[in-house]
């Protein structure tokens, strides 16, 4: 999440304002159904930004099907109601490419594809597009993420955009403003990978800070800080998404973890029937394996985490979440914990479970504390000495220390991962070999991904109107583990 290193990407180094460079450019008139260029590439940036800003409000920016715009610095929204989007709306690779190309000096620079923060962006549309950041295994570049929006603004939308590997923390973040971000809605969107499970060099797939907001129908594969985190977002709904891993580990699917900006406060949010899908094995599965080895020993640490020391341990003190909404959530693949909770009150959390075959692994690792005692893997765990006035389902297994979960990891290679599907792979198990090449492309409606191993059919549990060939990160980042505590369920 790197909450802290947020920045605007409105000015470049020399402080200029980049919608405001070579005032010469002429805006000239084009047909509705025109789509802008992006050649010539050394002046695309500007003339991009120029037609939002000298165009006003309503205007929409069409970019060309199936080009790539390469861009130096971030496009900015200028005016309400403003749009940029593929020209005929296509949901594909025919979507125009916005690739993030500017420069990068020890760890400063560009980082951020689309900025929405304008005071004057309520309204303001993002559709159609892709978003290449271009980290391509670098080290994590100090500034915003590919997508910034939100801000002091209203009724904005973000929707059938392909967002990926951003140089920064987030593949698309909402911003809160001055806690006066309302009604952003994010949907139907296809959201990684983001970031490396390297300690450190970790993003976020969806990060909403903004209140009355929905996320809703998107994928999220391969992010490895949180796949959705919800900054408190009071009277937000999150709800039916998608996040899965392949070869990376996730800290968190979706994290509810955060004291700032909102104070802890969840009134209202209501993080409802998402699909969380952990590591699955990816050997060859031989007649009567229940389990496998997973070559990347890839897991989702938390499926759900709630409260500060869930993530932070006591950096915050005393403080904690409060008045959240959890319920109808699945699990299938391998996790340390579903749902974890701790620093926690008054918080609602019922008919959330396990889908398929699941296993629950992990120990103590190389980053945890000394004063912590890592509690072996399960579930759905909570702290009662940190929480109160929680209404929780009945499986819930009572813990005397959950502080700093993530810093527990998965056992370094065995048999302890179940074979299952994801979206990435609906139609066998890897034969043999991990998943280092390209991932295979699914076009059109992905329907009935089953879940399960052997002859157990678990049935169908989403329909997507698309599944897109994406881009591995890099490999994962190999470190000491140990596997004291292994359990199946």
């Amino acid at each position: 999440m790197n909450f802290g290193l947020v920045m605007r990407q409105h000015k470049n180094k020399e402080g200029d304002n980049l919608t405001t460079r070579h005032k010469l450019h002429v805006v000239s008139p084009r047909v509705e159904d025109d789509c802008e260029p992006p050649d010539p590439a050394d002046t695309v940036t500007d003339r991009l930004n120029n037609l939002l800003k000298n165009s006003g409000p309503g205007y929409v920016l069409r970019l060309c099907p199936g080009k790539q715009y390469i861009i130096q610095a971030p496009i900015a929204f200028m005016a309400p109601n403003q749009e940029i989007s593929t020209l005929g709306y296509p949901t594909g690779e025919d979507r125009a490419t916005l690739v993030v190309n500017g420069p990068v000096d020890d760890g400063e620079g560009h980082s951020t594809a689309v900025d929405g923060t304008c005071l004057t962006c309520s309204g303001v549309k993002l559709r159609n597009i892709q978003i290449n950041g271009t980290r391509s295994g670098a080290p994590p570049t100090n500034g915003g993420g590919n997508i910034e929006m939100g801000g002091e603004n209203s009724d904005q939308l973000i929707e059938f955009v392909r967002s990926y590997d951003p140089r920064g923390w987030s593949c698309l973040h909402i911003a809160e403003g001055s806690l006066n971000c309302n009604n952003v809605t994010v949907q139907n969107n296809d959201i990684g990978p983001c970031g490396s499970d390297t300690f450190q060099e970790w993003a976020d797939g969806i990060s909403m800070s903004c209140r009355n907001s929905v996320v809703r129908n998107n994928m999220i594969e391969g992010a490895t800080d949180g796949g959705i985190v919800v900054f408190g977002s009071p009277g937000t709904q999150v709800h039916d998404n998608t996040i899965w891993i392949l070869n990376q580990t996730l800290l968190g699917g979706i994290n509810m973890v955060d004291y700032d900006p909102f104070d802890g406060d969840y009134t209202g949010t209501v993080v409802r029937d998402n699909m969380i899908l952990g590591g699955f094995a990816t050997d060859l599965e031989e007649p009567g394996d229940m389990k496998g080895n997973n070559f990347e020993n890839a897991v989702i640490k938390i499926g759900i985490a709630v409260g500060p020391r869930t993530w932070f341990g006591d950096k915050f003190g005393n403080n904690i979440s409060h008045s959240g909404i959890i319920t109808g959530n699945k699990f299938s693949g391998a996790f340390s914990y579903a749902i974890a909770v701790t620093s926690a009150r008054n918080f609602t959390i019922e008919n959330n479970s396990l889908m398929g075959n699941t296993s629950f692994i992990g120990a103590r690792g190389v980053n945890c504390s000394e004063s912590d005692s890592v509690p072996p893997p399960a579930p759905f765990i909570v702290d009662p000495r940190t929480t109160e006035t929680l209404s929780v389902q009945p499986n819930f297994e009572s813990i005397s220390d959950g502080d700093s979960l993530t810093c527990v990891m998965p056992p370094n290679g065995g048999d302890y991962w179940p074979f299952g599907k994801n979206p990435s792979n609906t139609t066998g198990h890897p034969e043999g070999s991990s998943d280092h090449g390209a991932k295979g492309s699914t076009a059109g409606i992905v329907v009935g991904v089953i879940l399960g191993v052997l002859a157990v059919a678990v049935g169908a549990w989403f329909v997507r109107k698309w599944a897109m060939n994406r881009t591995e990160a890099k490999q994962h980042f190999n470190v000491t583990k140990r596997s004291e505590y292994i359990k199946h369920f």
